[in-house]
C-alpha cells in the first residue's frame, strides 16, 4: 500500500510537473521622460524646441523565458534611437541579467515630438544618459519580474486610421522636387480632390497583439503592432508620446490586468503610411485630441483581437535569430554633385525663395553622401519565434508593402513586423517605389543600395524558415 501511494503520488507529481507552463514571462515600464529642458524635437527640418512634456515618455519591456532561450523586446518612446545608444544600453542589461545582446529587440515609436538623443547641449547630454539607463533598466526590471505565463497571439483590422501617404497627382500638379525635377507622386500632397488622382501603394489595417497571461488569466502584458506613422497634433512646444503612450496609458483599462500590466504599441511598416485622410476634410481637432481618438480605437481593435486568441499556450517555444547584413551606400552621380554645389552657392534671400523646397537641405545631403568616406554601413536584422508567432525586427522607416510581403510568405500563423527596431538607417522604399521618386526616396532621406528591401526580406524569410524548422 505504501508503495503504491508513492507511486501515485510520483505519477501525481509528474502530470503536475508536465502541466505546469514552461514559459515565463515579466514586464516592465519605466519612466524616462525629460527632466531638463529646452530640448529639440528632431522630427523636421528646422529647430523645434520644446519646454516641457505634455504627457510621459517610457521604455517597456517584454522578457520572455522558456527554459532555453530568453529574450527582450522593448518598445521606446523615442523618434528613432541609433545603434550605438541602444547597444549602450543592452549591454548595461546584458551584465545585470546574464542576457545576451542579440536576444534583445528594442525599437522605438517614432513619435515626432520626442526628445533629440544627441549631446550637443547640457540639456541633450543628460537626456542621452537617462534614455541609456532607463532602457537598460526596463530590460533588468522585467527580467527580475519573470514568473510562469502563457502566451497568445491574434490581429484584428482598424482600416480607417491608416493612409497611404504617396499619391499620383492629377496632370499639371506635380511640383518640382529639391533637385529641380519631376517626380511621379508626392508624399502627402494635401487634401484637395482637385489635386488627387490615386494613391501610389497599399495599407495594412492589422493591428497584430501578443498576449500575455499569468497562470490566473490576469493580464501581465500587451504588446502590439501598427503600421502607423505617428498621429502628430500634440500642444505647440511640448513633447508628446504620441498615440502609442496614450495606447499603452488605456489598455489596461481594456483587459484584466494583474495590477501591473505593461501595455506597449510597437510601429509596424509605415514607412509610407499616416494618419491623414486624404482627398477628405476631417474637421478641426482641438490639440492631443486626433491622438486620444486614434489610441483608443487602436485599444478598441486590440480588445476584439484578444476576444479572438481563445486558450493561451504555456508551451510556446522561442527562438531568436540575428544577422548583420552588410549593404552599399547610395552615392550621387558627378552631375548630381555639379548641381547640388550650384544650388549651395545661391546666397541672395530672393533666389534662395525661388528655388525648389528644402533645395539647399537636400543639396547638402547630396553633398555629404559625395564626401562619406565610408562605401558600406552594416545593420541588424532580427527574427523572432514565440511559438505560432514570428517578430521580424527591421533598421529603417520600412515600407507597408514590405511588411504585407512578409506577413503573406511567413512561415507562421501570425507575424509582426517591427520598424525602427534596433536603429534608424533612413527610409526603406521597395524597388518598384524607387522608381516613383517621392520624399522617401530621395537621396539624403534614403542613403542605401535601392534593392535593400529585396535583400533584407530574403534574409528574413530564411531565418522564419529555420526558426520554423527548429520545432
Amino acid at each position: 500500500m505504501k508503495c503504491l501511494a508513492l507511486g501515485l503520488a510520483f505519477v501525481f507529481t509528474m502530470l503536475s510537473a508536465a502541466a505546469a507552463p514552461a514559459l515565463r514571462a515579466g514586464a516592465a515600464a519605466v519612466d524616462i521622460t525629460p527632466n531638463i529642458f529646452p530640448l529639440n524635437m528632431p522630427g523636421g527640418f528646422s529647430a523645434n524646441m520644446a519646454e516641457k512634456a505634455h504627457d510621459p515618455f517610457h521604455a517597456r519591456a517584454l522578457v520572455l523565458d522558456d527554459g532555453k532561450t530568453t529574450l527582450a523586446m522593448v518598445v521606446v518612446d523615442n523618434l528613432g534611437a541609433g545603434p550605438d545608444v541602444l547597444n549602450e544600453a543592452k549591454a548595461l542589461a546584458a551584465a545585470k541579467t546574464g542576457m545576451t545582446v542579440d536576444k534583445m529587440l528594442i525599437s522605438s515609436t517614432h513619435t515626432h515630438s520626442g526628445p533629440s538623443l544627441n549631446t550637443r547641449s547640457e540639456a541633450a547630454a543628460a537626456y542621452y544618459k537617462q534614455f541609456v539607463a532607463g532602457v537598460a533598466e526596463s530590460i533588468i526590471k522585467a527580467h527580475t519580474a519573470l514568473q510562469p505565463a502563457t502566451i497568445g497571439a491574434a490581429a484584428h483590422p482598424l482600416p480607417d486610421e491608416v493612409f497611404n501617404r504617396r499619391w499620383y497627382l492629377k496632370p499639371g500638379k506635380m511640383p518640382l522636387n529639391p533637385f529641380g525635377r519631376m517626380d511621379t507622386v508626392k508624399m502627402n500632397p494635401g487634401t484637395s480632390p482637385d489635386v488627387l488622382e490615386r494613391p501610389a501603394g497599399p495599407t495594412d489595417p492589422d493591428i497584430t497583439i501578443l498576449s500575455v497571461e499569468d497562470t490566473k488569466r490576469k493580464q501581465v502584458a500587451l504588446f502590439a503592432n501598427y503600421s502607423l506613422h505617428y498621429v502628430g497634433g500634440a500642444p505647440a512646444g511640448q513633447m508628446s508620446a504620441d498615440y502609442f503612450g496614450e495606447f499603452a496609458r488605456i489598455m489596461p483599462y481594456r483587459l484584466r490586468g494583474n495590477g501591473k500590466m505593461v501595455a506597449m504599441m510597437s510601429n509596424g511598416t509605415s514607412g509610407d503610411i499616416n494618419n491623414i485622410p486624404f482627398g477628405v476634410t476631417r474637421p478641426p481637432r482641438e490639440p492631443f485630441e486626433q491622438i486620444r481618438l486614434v489610441a483608443a480605437k487602436a485599444a478598441d481593435a486590440v480588445w476584439f483581437a484578444h476576444q479572438k486568441i481563445g486558450k493561451h499556450r504555456g508551451d510556446a517555444p522561442l527562438g531568436m535569430m540575428q544577422r548583420e547584413i552588410t549593404l552599399k551606400y547610395r552615392r550621387p552621380s558627378a552631375q548630381d554633385v555639379a548641381e547640388a554645389r550650384a544650388v549651395l552657392a545661391v546666397k541672395d534671400k530672393e533666389a534662395v525663395e525661388k528655388l525648389p523646397r528644402l533645395a539647399q537641405n537636400y543639396a547638402g545631403s547630396v553633398i555629404a553622401a559625395a564626401e562619406r568616406k565610408e562605401e558600406t554601413i552594416t545593420v541588424k536584422l532580427q527574427a523572432i519565434r514565440i511559438g505560432d508567432l514570428a517578430v521580424c525586427g527591421i533598421p529603417f522607416e520600412t515600407f507597408v508593402e514590405i511588411g504585407l510581403d512578409l506577413k503573406k510568405r511567413s512561415p507562421f500563423l501570425q507575424t509582426m513586423v517591427i520598424g525602427l527596431a534596433n536603429g534608424r538607417h533612413g527610409y526603406l522604399p521597395t524597388l518598384e517605389q524607387h522608381k516613383l521618386g517621392g520624399y522617401e526616396t530621395w537621396l539624403g532621406t534614403n542613403s542605401v543600395q535601392e534593392d535593400t528591401s529585396v535583400i533584407l526580406t530574403k534574409n528574413l524569410l530564411e531565418m522564419l524558415a529555420e526558426l520554423k524548422s527548429a520545432e
